[in-house]
């Protein structure tokens, strides 16, 4: 391994026996789930660098919240904030609770990993987000964002991690707002 451990392991997007978890490089991560005042949820398309699933060669898009690895000395809150501010252009956003965590093997990134993620709950007074700073701060390319309805969410068949997100979404929403972090886990875990 050199001193970027990532940069040696293959570039996969689905798990693998090739991959266990113990030669993943471990990320802390903190990600938002940002809702509109008409409680839609904010989601960025990603594309895999190569399919996502094997059977469905041509499956390469994925959607996932915003927010990011956290830098050394911050804590998940600060990361939150810098991340929205990067990637949507919010600044002096208020966090609320840490609503849900997903640890585990994460492939479908260019550089796959052992994520450790925290997820806040932001509500936005409007939907106005500027995203052009979004694709220079990401590894695999950016197809785009959506605010997504939550029945529409809940009833796509697109790839939308980490899985549980709607539900989780719609609870939140309905006034039910975890007291303590719920586990989520990814697709193919």
């Amino acid at each position: 391994m050199t001193d970027h451990p990532e940069a040696d392991l293959p570039q996969t997007n689905f798990p693998s026996a090739d991959f266990p978890s113990a030669d993943l490089p471990t990320r802390d991560i903190a990600r938002a789930l940002v809702f509109d005042p008409d409680n839609r949820l904010l989601l960025i398309e990603y594309e895999a660098v190569r399919p996502i699933d094997p059977a469905q060669p041509e499956a390469r898009g994925f959607w996932f919240m915003p927010g990011g690895g956290l830098e050394p000395g911050e804590s998940h809150e600060v990361a939150c904030r810098r991340e929205l501010s990067e990637e949507i252009g919010v600044a002096e956003v208020e966090l609320g609770p840490c609503v849900a965590v997903c640890d585990g093997p994460f492939h479908l990134f260019r550089k796959p990993r052992f994520a450790r993620e925290r997820y806040f709950v932001v509500r936005l007074p409007s939907d106005a987000i500027d995203t052009s700073r979004l694709a220079e701060t990401e590894d695999n390319p950016v197809r785009g964002t959506r605010w997504w309805p939550l029945d529409e969410l809940a009833a796509s068949a697109e790839r939308v991690e980490p899985a549980g997100l709607a539900a989780l979404a719609q609870r939140i929403v309905s006034g039910d707002v975890p007291p303590e972090p719920v586990r989520l886990t990814w697709r193919d875990a």
